[in-house]
């Protein structure tokens, strides 16, 4: 897997890295493979315990012609500082040690049991990265909330598809890089799910009486940096009814609103663009690359992969961007 800058890697290249004690954490390859998104996305240690303070620029200087024998004004550019701060994703489980060692193989039934815990965690990471907002202040604020105004001044990386229903969603567009958007993890933690084996211990009934269980407890502090938002891109108010009854896209031309979305990215050299889109959308566009005469969409592989790309940039599906989200405007 590429990196870029050096220092900001997907979940899997974290995993690469040796703990202390000279293991892996196997639970970030597991995790991976049940979310094309976090094959993607880059993450970064943060530099401070909390997440990451950023330095953005909000004005460049002023620059002059000069003439023969006269001066130039000094000029500076400016700049704003903003923190992003990483969450605490946490689960506990607690399972009776009879019922564990009813089929006879403890660790067989607890790895069952911790595959639905890292689903889990897998799937609420996904829905806050698009969804979370700040008035729950114990998420990071995720990309809708950051791109949900048509009046805002980011709101040149909102394209608006025309939907007015209740059945809206949006394909996004991302350029992933250390200077642009990355994911980030509070400074001196680690990358991905930690798991502590908390033994047995003694577990409560709804009615306070003790039981002996097995007890787990899972961790995952992540967040997300937006660094330069004109490298991120919202195509919002997709009308999924009409793309379903229109596969085709006479009336939602989905690759004509991508190719926009495309050039609203300053550059794509320096970082790593991929489309987002949930299950239909992603199923309407892999019928419409069929189509030879959408000659900018097509079928290639990617890292061992079959992929629907449009101009080479892949389009992964995100099942946690739903068919329900409100009209931007």
């Amino acid at each position: 897997m590429a990196t870029i800058g050096g220092s900001v890697l997907t979940l899997n290249d974290w995993a690469k890295r040796l703990d202390p004690d000279g293991k892996t954490a196997m639970t970030v390859d597991i995790l991976s493979q049940t979310n094309e998104i976090l094959d993607d996305m880059l993450f970064k240690e943060g530099n401070l315990p909390t997440g990451e303070q950023t330095t953005i620029r909000t004005g460049l200087p002023d620059v002059y012609y000069r003439l023969m024998n006269q001066g130039v004004p000094k000029s500076k550019s400016t700049t704003a500082q903003i923190t992003e701060n990483a969450a605490s994703l946490e689960a506990r489980a607690e399972v009776d040690v009879e019922v564990a060692q009813l089929n006879g193989n403890v660790n067989s039934f607890r790895l069952d049991e911790s595959m639905a815990f890292l689903e889990a965690m897998n799937q609420q990471m996904a829905s806050t990265l698009f969804y979370g907002s700040a008035a729950n202040p114990e998420e990071f604020v995720g990309f809708a909330n950051r791109y949900g105004d048509l009046s805002a001044t980011n709101a040149q990386n909102i394209i608006d598809a025309g939907g007015t229903g209740s059945d809206n969603s949006s394909i996004w567009l991302v350029g992933w890089g250390q200077r642009t958007v990355h994911g980030v993890f509070p400074k001196g933690s680690k990358a991905g799910i930690s798991h502590e084996d908390l033994g047995i211990g003694d577990a409560f009934d709804s009615s306070d009486n003790r039981f002996r269980a097995y007890m787990d407890h899972w961790k995952w502090k992540n967040g997300l940096v937006v660094k330069d938002w004109r490298y991120a891109v919202r195509i919002a108010n997709i009308d999924v009814s009409n793309i379903i009854a229109d596969p085709d896209g006479s009336t939602t031309n989905l690759i004509e609103l991508m190719l926009k979305a495309i050039h609203r990215l300053p550059e794509l050299k320096s970082v790593r663009p991929v489309f987002y889109a949930n299950r239909t959308i992603a199923e309407m566009l892999d019928i419409q690359a069929m189509n030879k005469s959408n000659l900018q969409l097509n079928v290639g592989n990617e890292e061992g992969n079959m992929k629907t790309m449009l101009r080479k940039i892949p389009i992964s599906t995100v099942d946690a961007l739903t068919e329900t989200e409100a009209r931007v405007v």
